[in-house]
């Protein structure tokens, strides 16, 4: 497969490292510097900034090249950038977090919030930890938490807070605490290769389709049941 790398950092040269060991080709890699945005491609990567999304998603409509977004904190452009990638049948996985054990994990706090939407006598909560240099907090992963939660029927309060520390690459944390006990679900990133072998298993699958899609659609999951 022939892969556009859109942002070269410590994500896309992971993603570039492991595509070489499945045998994928990156044809280009786009970044502040610059580019080669004109090269053949058969799926871009795009792992750049918020502020930069827009006018790559742009590139991505007028070339008709189907993308994988795992850029955070986009989440006021998502309604215009998806009414784009409609109008012109464009291939679209977009996810918060594209490791396989997030995504299972989802499903897993989905679960739980149904089950602990009988018992408000329980407080839930979100909270994540990151490296210090992670822009968005809470975290794009923490956000969809709790909208998983709130798909799975979860009408309650839910808190959601963040820690910036280190070089921590990730943990997020379910919560619900009650007069006697407290109930935890934690998933913690060793690394980040997870996530970019998550973005290379979407890179693979989205070629000849059409939509807007999650990474629940590649790993054909439903974290709330839909």
């Amino acid at each position: 497969m022939r892969l556009l790398l859109v942002g070269y950092g410590r994500m896309g040269r992971l993603v570039e490292t492991l595509a070489a060991e499945q045998g994928d080709t990156v044809v280009a890699r786009i970044d502040e510097d610059g580019g080669d945005w004109a090269v053949p491609a058969d799926v871009a990567i795009d792992f750049s900034t918020a502020e930069a999304l827009e006018g790559n998603f742009a590139r991505y409509v007028e070339r008709a090249l189907p993308v994988v977004i795992g850029t955070t904190g986009w989440t006021h452009l998502a309604g215009a950038l998806r009414e784009q990638a409609d109008r012109a049948g464009l291939g679209v996985v977009a996810s918060a977090n594209f490791s396989i054990g997030v995504n299972l994990f989802l499903v897993l706090a989905a679960q739980a919030a149904s089950l602990m939407q009988a018992r408000p006598e329980y407080g839930a909560w979100v909270h994540e930890l990151h490296h210090a240099a992670k822009r968005d907090a809470p975290s794009g992963t923490a956000i969809l938490i709790r909208d998983e939660m709130r798909e799975a029927g979860y009408t309650h309060p839910i808190d959601v807070s963040s820690t910036r520390a280190g070089r921590i690459p990730g943990t997020h944390t379910i919560g619900f605490d009650g007069l006697s006990d407290t109930i935890e679900l934690t998933h913690t990133a060793r690394d980040r290769q997870g996530f970019a072998s998550g973005a290379l298993l979407a890179a693979h699958w989205l070629p000849g389709r059409r939509g807007w899609y999650s990474m629940a659609d590649v790993l054909a999951v439903r974290a709330s049941g839909r």
